[in-house]
């Protein structure tokens, strides 16, 4: 046993190297299990050939940024430790930056880790196997003040520090062969995480830091806790928690497809025994419409290289049921905000890039599309509610180590579940910057934001239907006045070093 942990640390050190080199010209096939290389949205990696890795091709704008780990021998087990540390420093303005009573700076500093463990192994008789984990940094909140009366002191920064938390995103092991593919069971991507690892959607041009996803920028920045939700789900924390198995096929003539099924929505660990109460995700028949179980996913994916050309698209589609509730069901229509009355998880998800090879760098363009019966990031749908339509495109440059990209997304959907029958949600936002690999593994990064979200009828400073209106629900009158939309800009610059 100490050999063998002996001979994983000096395989460790012999190929954490490769992690962070620029290789040029080899097709990329990176480790099974996990790898630290690129940064956050980017999910681990699921194996070693191109179809059932990150899906790049040789010719992509990524294709080429990252090297390879290299694959353990037969009877071996290889040990990865990679991990993350981003700094960022933002300036935003936003209808989040004034409340009552109480102003917020709008440069704000912030910082976050991530550690990823994982382990890959190869059988004497060729199975390859292993298991990945993804620890973050959770960050706890700062008592407000309740009343201008009452004063509350803010917590010091050892104070605050001391409440940090470390979680756990992911967790999965995995069973592969070249001829048959790779099967992915626990807390894990995906078919369309496992397809789209930031290729589709241009989600990877500023090194992770921000964009659309989740970012410093998107998140706290621009509109806090009523940030445009990602809704098309590749990489979205909705899309990988819950606990599935998935299923990705080798690659037959550029093409590959995918299945996955979870039995709900969470973790069978968390599962409560308090029937009809919150949170129990196990149920089938409750008290929450909103809930679904037995969620069923099936996509396929063609990626193919022409010259200097280098195409890709996917198609996917998804379905789950939806929880029975006891009781008559009570639909939302005409502003009824006590509705339980929900439509089954039913969506498509299309998308295709295409890059080209100038001679002097790599210009992609892509586009994705999701659309159907859900309402937000992978929520459902109320009865009666509008349909979801959004679609997020970018074109984005890579020359050697710098990548320059903008980025740009419309959102169409229910919005409220109370305004359902009178109002649906629109919103946009665009994002444009990039980020320069300064040396192995460390990225200085500029992007700038702007946002819009609007819903007759809601106020997203409350994050409720609005008040003051004294037309009558559904009129002209009451959306009108009851009106709040949500706007905002930032202007980030951070540094990542990834290892």
């Amino acid at each position: 046993m100490r050999k063998l942990l002996l001979a994983s640390v000096a395989m460790l050190g012999a190929t954490s190297g490769l992690a962070l080199a620029q290789d040029s010209g080899a097709t990329f096939g990176p480790t099974q299990g996990m790898t630290s290389m690129p940064a956050s949205p980017t999910p681990p990696a699921s194996s070693f050939t191109a179809s059932n890795a990150y899906g790049n091709v040789v010719g992509h704008v990524g294709g080429a940024a990252y090297g390879m780990f290299k694959p353990p021998v037969p009877g071996t087990i290889t040990i990865h430790l990679g991990g993350k540390v981003e700094v960022d420093m933002n300036a935003q303005w936003s209808t989040n930056n004034q409340g009552a009573g109480s102003k917020a700076n709008p440069v704000t500093f912030g910082s976050y880790m991530r550690i990823y463990p994982g382990v890959d192994g190869m059988a004497t008789n060729g199975l390859r196997y292993g298991a990945s984990v993804e620890f973050r940094e959770n960050f706890p909140g700062s008592a407000a003040q309740p009343t201008p009366a009452l004063n509350v002191a803010a917590p010091s920064g050892s104070t605050y520090s001391s409440g940090e938390t470390v979680f756990v995103r992911r967790a999965f092991t995995y069973l592969a062969n070249d001829n048959l593919g790779i099967v992915r069971l626990g807390q894990t991507d995906g078919v369309l995480g496992l397809f789209d690892p930031c290729i589709f959607y241009s989600g990877c041009w500023d090194a992770g830091a921000g964009n659309f996803n989740g970012g410093q920028a998107q998140g706290n920045g621009v509109n806090g806790a009523f940030a445009i939700p990602f809704v098309w789900l590749a990489q979205a924390g909705a899309e990988y928690g819950n606990t599935k198995i998935t299923y990705l096929s080798p690659q037959f003539f550029g093409f590959d497809f995918g299945v996955q099924y979870a039995p709900s929505m969470g973790n069978g660990y968390s599962a409560c025994n308090n029937a009809g109460a919150a949170g129990c995700n196990a149920e089938t028949t409750g008290i929450d419409g909103s809930r679904w179980y037995n969620q069923v996913g099936v996509g396929a994916r063609y990626q193919g290289v022409f010259g200097p050309l280098a195409v890709g698209a996917y198609a996917f589609y998804e379905t789950a049921g939806k929880e029975t509730v006891f009781g008559p069901a009570i639909s939302f229509a005409r502003g009824n905000g006590a509705g339980n009355r929900f439509d089954n998880l039913n969506f498509l998800a299309a998308a295709a890039y295409l890059t080209f090879d100038t001679g002097v760098g790599k210009v992609t363009g892509a586009i994705d599309y999701i659309g159907g019966a859900l309402n937000g990031q992978l929520g459902m749908r109320p009865s009666g509610g509008a349909p979801e339509n959004a679609v997020v495109t970018g074109i984005t440059y890579n020359n050697g180590p710098l990548t320059l990209a903008v980025q740009a997304a419309v959102v169409e959907s229910q919005g409220a579940n109370s305004l359902t029958a009178i109002s649906q949600r629109h919103e946009w936002e665009v994002a444009f910057g990039g980020n320069y690999n300064l040396a192995p593994g460390l990225y200085l990064v500029g992007e700038y934001m702007y946002t819009s979200r609007h819903q007759g009828g809601f106020d997203f400073f409350t994050g409720a239907n609005g008040a003051g209106s004294t037309g009558a629900v559904g009129t002209a009158a009451f959306r009108a006045g009851a009106t709040r939309d949500a706007k905002g800009q930032a202007l980030m610059f951070a540094t990542v070093v990834n290892w």
